[in-house]
């Protein structure tokens, strides 16, 4: 027993050391270029599944085993691991710095929230919204890091209403009914220790009524024993409320998790799938200018959207049920949860008090480097960078980000004010953003990983193994199209689970791009749709960044989460291929052989 405890816990070190080892035979035997390189990536590749070692360590490990295995020069290798891609996520992450230091997301999530009304489901839908709106421009993490403690404060004030109204209704007569509910009043405000009286003016189901006493005094122990007679067994009603409170919690916290997630699919620069999949299919076909920030937004927007509400059905239906009739019903006066809900949700937009220099010049920004994004290259007409006929293609997503990112170093984030005898009073001067709030939120990991992705990309290239693989899966094209679609959304929606989300996509896109060259398929057919249910990381705590923030509140088992998942999975895999074989279709031209894709001679053709 000692020694599978101590193998228990070296099983990463024995990982560490057994992997390179069980899979030296493959260069020391086949001796070619393309058995080198796949050392490498398997290797690399086992590390990332199993996070043997920290990703962005595993990513180093092409840096030197590339130029001793003689693949690539060291200087080539270390080329790879900066390109347009870090300089697009540096001046995201400014953006995102300053959002977050100026509370700019917290009054974002609260003015969405009230927008939609505090009825439990469009409460829901509300917080579903503002996360993924927010996940849209920031990290899935961080949007679910902020909108979790007010979700966590609303449901908590929801669970103390209801309580209490559980509580009066058990210790009111027949004829009594329902307080207006006070937030901070205790549960037990009827059957206090004393007994002493209590009188609240009530609220009447009948409307002829305008207010009751609700009276307990101590002596009257017979009045008592008839009411509670009249009440559900008491286990049956305990268990009851404790079903429903947990079920509001558990949906609250879903939603926030799965909302991150779905809101980064919209943009580029919403998740790191996204971002990393736009800078392999820049490098690989660099004749292509159709992925940019404006086409990426246009094919996803209604698949964000789809998604979303189908999965805001889904999780009201299988915790707290799907009550049309309630929800759609005009003037029906707010219970007690309602009150609750939006009594927490004002006074926490209130202690934010109006709006403040540096959160008027974040928006403005976030506004202007949404713009500049959207109008660089649209397509339908000619954008800014037209502007520089000479220099076509230099200008790119990350020249507008970095330009935008500069000038939170650059504007201060103080104004002068005026005293009482109208003279003006200079602070210090301070940035909006200070270098070390940057480095804070700069995600260093993801860089390293990403550029460990490139590297490898590279070297599958020199040394040829990409072709290699691409003649090895040419007879895939006698599969319809629809069938190697899904099966790659399946495998790569399977090993997200229990993998990163960046790891998968860099490992699969150096094989299914290949691919889609060997079947003589437009690339965009087939890596869209992987690199979408990339994302889809639903069904694990430990699936994604975003699900560990929200489990680590203590309301949900991993069953729950399970369960909830697995429809989400279906549901995001279904809304993807409707997309790829419909709307997307003419974006991008799919059923035709782009002339910017290598064309490789294949005996098969793809059933399309």
């Amino acid at each position: 027993m000692k020694i599978f405890s101590y193998l228990l816990v070296y099983r990463r070190f024995l990982l560490i050391v057994l992997t390179p080892l069980l899979l030296l035979p493959l260069p020391l035997i086949i001796k070619t270029k393309e058995a080198e390189c796949a050392y490498t990536l398997f290797v690399v590749a086992i590390f990332w599944l199993t996070e043997a070692l920290p990703l962005a360590v595993s990513a180093l490990l092409p840096a030197f085993m590339f130029p001793l295995f003689g693949i690539m020069e060291s200087k080539e290798v270390a080329s790879a691991y900066f390109k347009d891609f870090h300089l697009l996520l540096i001046g995201v992450i400014c953006l995102a710095t300053s959002i977050e230091k100026w509370n700019f997301h917290k009054r974002v999530a609260l003015r969405m929230v009230m927008l939609v009304g505090v009825n439990p489901a469009w409460l829901m839908l509300g917080f579903m919204v503002s996360c993924a709106f927010l996940s849209m421009w920031l990290s899935n993490t961080s949007a679910a890091a902020m909108v979790m403690p007010i979700v966590e404060a609303v449901a908590q004030q929801i669970i103390r209403a209801e309580a209490e109204a559980d509580a009066l209704e058990m210790s009111c007569s027949n004829g009594s009914i329902n307080p207006a509910l006070e937030l901070d009043e205790n549960i037990g405000a009827c059957e206090s220790s004393d007994w002493k009286k209590k009188e609240k003016k009530l609220n009447g189901y009948d409307k002829n009524v305008g207010s009751t006493v609700c009276t307990i005094e101590k002596e009257n122990e017979k009045e008592k024993e008839q009411v509670l007679k009249n009440l559900p067994p008491a286990e049956t009603g305990e268990k009851s409320r404790k079903d429903k409170y947990s079920g509001i919690f558990k949906v609250m916290c879903l939603c926030v998790a799965y909302s991150a997630t779905i809101g980064g699919l919209t943009t580029i620069t919403g998740t790191s799938t996204n971002l990393i999949f736009a800078e392999h299919f820049n490098t690989r076909y660099p004749a292509c200018q159709c992925i940019n920030f404006g086409s990426w937004f246009i094919l996803s927007i209604p698949i964000t959207v789809i998604i979303l509400l189908l999965s805001w059905v889904w999780l009201q239906w299988l915790f707290l049920g799907f009550d049309f009739k309630n929800m759609f019903k005009c003037g029906k006066k707010k219970t007690a949860r309602e009150e609750a809900s939006a009594q927490v949700i004002q006074e926490e937009y209130k202690k934010l008090g109006p709006m403040s220099y540096p959160e008027i010049v974040t928006l403005v920004l976030f506004i202007l480097m949404t713009l500049l994004w959207f109008t660089r290259d649209p397509g339908f007409i000619p954008g800014w960078s037209s502007l520089f006929p000479k220099y076509k293609g230099y200008a790119t997503d990350s020249t507008t980000a970095l330009v935008i990112g500069l000038l939170f170093f650059i504007i201060p984030a103080k104004t002068l004010s005026r005293t009482s005898n109208g003279e003006n009073t200079a602070f210090g001067y301070t940035p909006l953003i200070t270098w070390k709030e940057f480095q804070s939120c700069m995600p260093w990991e993801i860089a390293i990983l990403v550029g460990g992705g490139f590297a490898l990309a590279d070297g599958c290239e020199v040394s040829k193994l990409s072709e290699w693989v691409a003649h090895k899966l040419t007879p895939l094209g006698s599969l319809p199209l629809w069938l190697v679609i899904l099966i790659s959304c399946l495998i790569v929606t399977s090993v997200t689970e229990v993998a990163s989300n960046p790891a998968t996509i860099t490992i699969f896109l150096p094989i299914l791009s290949p691919l889609a060259e060997a079947i003589h398929v437009n690339p965009l057919f087939i890596l869209i749709p992987a690199t979408l249910c990339t994302s889809f990381a639903f069904l694990l705590p430990v699936a994604n960044p975003a699900n560990a923030i929200v489990f680590s509140y203590g309301h949900l088992t991993v069953m729950d989460m399970v369960k909830a998942g697995l429809g989400i999975n279906i549901i995001g895999v279904a809304v993807v291929m409707l997309a790829i074989m419909t709307w997307i279709v003419p974006i991008f031209d799919l059923y035709t052989y782009p002339s910017w894709a290598p064309n490789i001679p294949s005996a098969n053709s793809t059933g399309l």
